[in-house]
């Protein structure tokens, strides 16, 4: 049902199917009954997608989803655009405050199969009572009008924008014409490789993000951190700090000591000139060799073998990996005694917004959160600790503040992917795989009684905000719990008796969603033992696969990329060819890539071909730029980028020794096929991590003659 909502333009809402509630934001009466314009001013739409027709001719629908580089905005402008049969450059989509009820956790690759339906219904019900305005207006059937670029078109030629007709379609309760959607058949924007709607505000300095928020005159903040994980300040002597010029305030906080100050230039001056003694934080007696060890003692047995098979096993460790988003965290605060306004990016604006009044003693209804764009997030802006600081800064320094975490902040201090340990043993007989087991330990974020994780009860963010956090990460992102399923479990592969399970080490240090939360990690190594398997048996990697996948859309990407990326040409020696696939999200992907090993400490992928079945892919150019990106994820994970603990502290500090892959890692040659389907659209934003890391060390593993095992491979 799509309600309408009395105004003086054109407005109608779809409600949003959202976990755990209904519409009960909006008035519970049937379309077309007017309710309170005021809806709308006071921003009380709830749980609805929102389309307006303004009178100067633009569609405005604010999206309560959060724009972080993944192109949802040009997605759900291309859905109302296509409905609507409007042009792209009349649809603004703001992004939506953070909303007192309803769904707006952006997250687990859900963002545009959540609202392809709601968001083409909304536009089929704005054109149908556009059409019908127009109809009464040149008293015409309505049958006859067309519509096309933002307008009404009569058949004598007569024309009227949707703004002209905005005012009189407002008070059309019944339209004269159906408003259902197109059938896929007909869609003419839906499907074509679009070019970002915001791709020349980003390159020109147009878009704006947290950081180039000016509101109520806020001044830049940095933090002094601790040297280790948790630690807490025990004595600070800001005197020389607070003499320096254009120094605000210096204000002690739970993660440290914050200075605010007239430039970010002064801010990290006096932050320097702080004499600060800490305490050492829980893990400071903690090394990457000894977490190690805990992970591996951590994993479940992996029991007796079947009776009369031949073992194919392997153990692989993974390593922590910073989300290490171009942007990094920024906030802006403006925190009053009777009221608060925040400005930063985030995917989970509500929960925020509720734990930033828990924190500064107010009711969430004074807190009033405005979602910003992001310049990037893979799962990190899933937790709002900036957020949160910049509100207890803003509050004890008596102004509005602009805190920015640098990179070395973000990396030292901010979340994680968890680190992990898995063990596999496949068994074999007679030519085909009877039973596969996967067992698997990962690094979970430890509690105490409060609530309150060790690392960050000492850091900066309570342990009350880290609960509602990773609850609200577990349900959008997938999360597995400790026993919870693996990606085995899916069905993949016909594997015989398919079993695993899970264990854990509980560790004082901030963790969170990396971009395809445990499937980058567990479907990587599947795929690593899927390819010995193969070998075990004296099998083409390809071929094999292809007998043994259950799913023939799986198959079918996996056809693609071996026939468009000419699987099993001949190779100079130290150059080898790697698949693998993936299927998560109802959508699946294959990956083909070529590397360079024959230096092998210096690898170099230099060719990627992907393949994915999504559904109707909305935006084919954004899919591949997606997917681009995966690529990069699975170079960088599986040959260079990780982080070490070192006695309770983070070593790496920045892109210069956290060696994310750069342009001369990047492959010489990438292409993308996106397979043609009707069905609604899956997820994509994640889908490809998996297939690509997997391809790439299954690469290095043929071109080298070895087995890797740990990952990165430089550590």
């Amino acid at each position: 049902m799509v309600y309408t909502l009395a105004a003086s333009t054109l407005t109608v809402a779809a409600p949003l199917g959202c976990d755990g509630s209904s519409a009960e934001g909006v008035e519970p009466t049937a379309a077309g009954v007017p309710t309170p314009s005021d809806v709308l001013v006071t921003g009380a739409d709830e749980e609805m997608l929102v389309l307006e027709v303004t009178a100067a001719n633009k569609v405005v629908v604010r999206l309560p989803r959060v724009e972080v580089g993944q192109g949802i905005t040009t997605a759900v402008a291309m859905m109302i655009a296509e409905e609507l049969d409007a042009r792209l450059a009349d649809i603004d989509i703001p992004l939506a405050e953070a909303r007192t009820k309803g769904n707006q956790y952006t997250g687990g690759s859900n963002s545009v199969s959540s609202l392809y339906g709601p968001a083409r219904e909304l536009a089929a019900t704005a054109r149908a009572k556009l059409v019908t305005a127009a109809a009464r207006r040149w008293h015409l059937p309505p049958r006859l009008l067309r519509t096309r670029d933002t307008m009404v078109v009569a058949p004598d030629g007569r024309t009227a924008t949707f703004g002209s007709l905005t005012e009189a379609a407002a008070r059309i309760h019944h339209p004269a014409i159906p408003a259902k959607p197109k059938p896929a058949s007909k869609h003419r924007v839906i499907g074509q490789p679009t070019t970002r709607i915001d791709a020349r505000d980003i390159v020109t300095g147009r878009a704006k993000y947290a950081g180039d928020v000016s509101a109520a005159g806020a001044k830049p903040t940095v933090v002094a951190r601790p040297p280790t994980l948790g630690g807490k300040a025990v004595t600070v002597d800001d005197r020389a700090a607070r003499a320096l010029p254009g120094v605000h305030a210096v204000v002690r906080i739970a993660g440290g000591v914050a200075v605010v100050a007239e430039t970010f230039h002064h801010a990290f001056k006096a932050r320097d000139a702080l004499h600060i003694t800490w305490a050492p934080g829980p893990l400071a007696a903690l090394s990457d060799t000894a977490i190690r060890s805990r992970l591996r003692a951590a994993v479940p047995p992996l029991g007796t073998p079947l009776l009369g098979t031949t073992q194919v096993t392997g153990e692989f460790e993974f390593a922590f990996v910073s989300h290490a988003p171009m942007e990094v965290l920024t906030a802006v605060a403006d925190v009053r005694a009777d009221r608060a306004e925040i400005w930063f990016s985030s995917q989970t604006p509500m929960d925020a917004r509720d734990s930033i009044a828990s924190e500064v003693g107010l009711d969430a209804s004074k807190v009033r959160v405005h979602v910003m764009r992001g310049g990037g997030s893979f799962g990190r802006r899933l937790n709002y600790e900036a957020a949160i600081e910049a509100a207890q800064i803003s509050k004890a320094a008596h102004r509005p503040v602009k805190l920015m975490w640098s990179r070395n902040d973000d990396i030292r201090h901010g979340r994680m992917r968890p680190a992990s340990h898995h063990r596999i043993r496949a068994s074999h007989a007679g030519g085909r795989v009877v039973a596969f087991t996967h067992m698997t330990a990962s690094v979970n974020e430890a509690y105490d009684d409060s609530g309150a994780t060790g690392a960050t009860a000492q850091g900066g963010v309570t342990g009350r905000v880290t609960g509602r956090a990773t609850t609200a990460v577990s349900a959008v992102s997938g999360i597995r719990a400790s026993g919870g399923p693996l990606p085995s479990d899916s069905g993949l592969y016909n594997f015989g008796r398919v079993s695993g399970d899970s264990g854990g080490v509980e560790l004082a240090m901030p963790l969170g969603a990396w971009r395809s939360v445990d499937s980058g990690t567990t479907r990587t190594a599947e795929e690593i033992v899927v390819d010995e398997i193969a070998r075990s048996l004296g099998k083409d990697p390809v071929a094999f696969r292809r007998t043994t996948l259950m799913s023939k859309t799986v198959k079918a990407v996996l056809d693609k990329v071996s026939t468009a990326g000419n699987w099993g040409r001949t190779m100079p020696a130290g150059h080898a060819q790697g698949v693998a696939v993936h299927e998560e999200y109802g959508s699946c992907v294959a990956a083909l890539a070529e590397i360079d090993a024959s230096d092998p400490k210096n690898p170099r992928v230099t060719k990627v071909v992907m393949a994915a079945d999504v559904g109707t892919a909305v935006n084919p150019r954004g899919l591949e730029a997606q997917l681009m990106g995966t690529a990069v994820d699975g170079i960088s994970t599986v040959l260079q980028a990780g982080l070490h603990i070192d006695r309770g502290a983070v070593r790496e500090g920045s892109f210069a020794d956290f060696h994310w892959a750069r342009q001369r890692h990047a492959p010489l040659h990438f292409e993308a096929h996106i397979l043609p389907s009707r069905r609604d659209p899956g997820g994509a934003g994640e889908l490809g991590v998996p297939a690509a890391a997997g391809a790439v060390a299954n690469a290095y593993a043929r071109a080298t003659g070895t087995r890797p095992r740990r990952f990165p491979l430089n550590f």
